[in-house]
């Protein structure tokens, strides 16, 4: 590519920004104000929690990531129950108490209490990632963990506690584990596991880096990949590591985030990868146990100049209310968080500056959500921040450490606004993990915030508004049992919305299983459709709003 020619592309770009600040995409809050607010509930609802990264001006690689939250029902009794992912001592930190995860059980009078010990899953290693499901079909949620070393997975006992069974089921994996998720791939009824695997870096690789003459931590260019990791489900408790088998074998990524979706519509659950500097891919199910990545065909595996992106964060969801899912990306300062418009013939569209996201260059995000925020029947995003250089102020004065997180609301038009200005998102803090479920069951979605080296958010929606809403658990018979791959349409009058069960999403975190629908003014919901994996579809007609609706799989069909 010529100078002349690049050159060209950035004064068009330059120019692009411009114009759309001028006509209004970036508009940064200067909006009516809304009767809506968010209230952080963390320390009043007993949540004493404190991420600790093991920090000692060492500044080693693994610090910067931080680590992911849940949203979970461990104990099946209707209320989201709370896991916060934690890190610990590194050479040159010394904590007076040690640090571990920590597992807060739903009072459901909106407080929590920490239940870490009687539960049994207190991790004390170096945590970075958890993904949640019910990996044996009992009835009762399992977790696992992903960390700075080998990765932890927690069998539910359904009494209250958890056993380690992660050598018994063959799902260690012992290397730098970001992200994880699961999704039943092959549709046999069990919920299989996909791990993103971060670096090759351990910590007598440790090496610092200087920016004009600040010493700074490294970055992910300094270390190569490692390749991700596909465990099948056996359905007897154990998995089979078939990376190679099924065709998602690639030892040139360096994975954050990995989430299921079926984005084409066959009915087969397709896979994104998000990369920190090299290619994304996107894992297309041929059937049959393979994959092939098609990121670059459908155009989602770089930038619009080919460049690779620090991406960290994703999700897929129909924001556009077209039955098709789209999907957004998290990325590194100086590269945007891009929107991608799924055209639904298989390829997608740079949405990014028409949507009105042209704005995120200054900032480093992770956690990253589509939920309808206010009930209006369009899906809203929330975007975490936050610098992985604690000393950027010195050397770059265009961002900061510490940062404000975002939210868009969706304009009905295919647009966003940012509207961060007009209420409390959690402060300026280095954002990376984020949850996202109703924990208090009142109809609106709340949001969990895991902070690095720093006590979390528990954000709840104080919604006030007429909009009404509905939200689907879904239990398989025939499928997997928490229904995870399900495609769930709600019919009103006029009215069209369609959403995934999925196990992992947003940054190295889990979200509520149940799936939230804002209905608008919808004021009964003529129909709702949930296709099973399984191929089995149930519909249900003339639902009442404002419910958590239970929906078993096959109920219809009797």
């Amino acid at each position: 590519m010529s100078m002349n020619y690049k050159l060209m592309r950035s004064i068009v770009y330059f120019l692009l920004i411009i114009f759309l600040i001028v006509n209004g995409k970036f508009n940064y809050g200067h909006t009516q104000k809304r009767t809506m607010v968010f209230t952080d509930v963390a320390e009043e609802s007993g949540i004493n929690f404190r991420h600790y990264d093991g920090r000692s001006e060492q500044h080693y690689f693994v610090e910067t990531i931080g680590s992911g939250c849940a949203f979970i029902d461990f104990d099946d009794d209707g209320y989201l129950d709370i896991y916060l992912v934690n890190a610990t001592d590194l050479p040159g930190s010394y904590s007076p108490v040690a640090s571990r995860n920590a597992l807060y059980q739903n009072n459901r009078d909106g407080t929590f209490v920490d239940v870490t010990d009687q539960a049994g899953v207190g991790d004390l290693g170096y945590g970075t990632g958890i993904t949640s499901a019910d990996y044996n079909n009992d009835g009762f949620v399992d977790i696992y963990i992903t960390n700075f070393g080998a990765n932890i997975l927690y069998k539910n006992n359904k009494d209250g506690t958890f056993i380690d069974v992660t050598k018994f089921a063959g799902v260690e994996n012992p290397v730098w584990s970001a992200g994880a998720s699961f999704g039943d791939y092959d549709g046999d009824g069990f919920v299989d596991l996909y791990v993103t695997n971060y670096c090759d870096f351990k910590l007598t690789d440790h090496k610092t880096c200087q920016e004009q003459g600040v010493e700074v931590y490294c970055g992910p260019e300094e270390f190569s990949g490692i390749p991700d990791t596909l465990y099948k489900n056996n359905g007897d408790g154990t998995f089979t590591d078939v990376t190679k088998s099924a065709g998602v074998f690639n030892p040139n990524g360096k994975g954050m985030m990995a989430v299921w979706s079926d984005y084409n519509d066959d009915e087969n659950l397709d896979l994104f990868v998000a990369n920190d500097g090299t290619e994304n891919f996107l894992y297309q199910n041929n059937g049959g146990g393979t994959f092939i990545d098609i990121a670059w065909i459908a155009g989602v595996e770089n930038d619009d100049q080919g460049n690779p992106q620090g991406s960290m964060g994703v999700d897929f969801a129909d924001y556009d209310n077209d039955g098709m899912f789209d999907l957004i990306i998290t990325n590194f300062q100086r590269q945007l968080n891009m929107l991608y418009r799924n055209d639904g013939d298989g390829l997608f569209s740079d949405a990014t500056f028409t949507a009105g996201l042209g704005y995120t260059l200054p900032y480093v995000s992770w956690g990253i959500g589509f939920f309808d925020f206010d009930n209006d029947s369009f899906r809203d995003l929330f975007i975490a921040n936050g610098h992985i250089q604690d000393h950027i102020e010195l050397y770059d004065s265009s961002t900061t450490y510490l940062q404000p997180n975002h939210l868009l609301i969706n304009d009905k038009d295919g647009n966003f606004t940012n509207v961060s200005d007009q209420f409390y998102l959690g402060g300026l803090k280095a954002s990376r993990g984020v949850a996202f479920g109703d924990f208090d069951n009142d109809g609106d979605i709340d949001i969990l915030i895991n902070n690095a080296h720093d006590r979390p958010n528990l954000l709840r929606n104080d919604l006030s508004t007429d909009y009404h809403w509905i939200s689907i658990k879904a239990v398989g018979t025939c499928s997997n049992r928490d229904g995870i791959g399900c495609r769930i349409k709600v019919f009103g009058e006029k009215f069209i919305s369609t959403a995934d069960i999925r196990s992992g999403a947003s940054y190295m975190s889990q979200n509520d299983l149940r799936v939230h629908f804002g209905l608008g003014q919808v004021e009964k919901v003529n129909q709702i459709e949930i296709r099973w994996p399984s191929g089995i579809v149930d519909v249900i007609e003339n639902v009442t709003v404002d419910q958590i609706l239970t929906i078993v799989e096959g109920a219809s069909q009797k």
